[in-house]
């Protein structure tokens, strides 16, 4: 949905200075929200993902953990898992989510 998304979200989708990765559990929601419906989506995700230059980045069992001890500002449970993936993994997390905010995780 290009249309949600800010100039400098874009201005860092498109610069060649940045690692763009692709969570798995971003591709996890998308899969599930296909299975249900509630997004069409008939394309190989990963081909796609990679088509456009993205780099995988797998949900550990060390991003896992961290959701213990993560408050709950968000409810979501894919985004609390990519907040604390960002958190762990040390990267920026595009979103415009004012709640993510409160995590004090580096957005975009």
């Amino acid at each position: 949905m290009p249309e949600r998304l800010s100039t400098t979200q874009i201005n860092e989708l498109e610069s060649r200075a940045n690692i763009i990765y692709l969570s798995s559990v971003s591709i996890a929601e998308i899969m599930i929200k296909a299975s249900l419906n509630k997004l069409r989506f008939d394309h190989d995700v990963i081909a796609c993902a990679e088509e456009l230059g993205f780099e995988p980045l797998n949900f550990s069992a060390a991003d896992a953990v961290l959701l213990k001890d993560l408050p709950f500002h968000h409810r979501d449970p894919f985004d609390r898992m990519l907040i604390v993936q960002s958190m762990a993994q040390n990267t920026k997390l595009m979103s415009s989510d004012h709640r993510f905010a409160a995590y004090g995780c580096d957005l975009v």
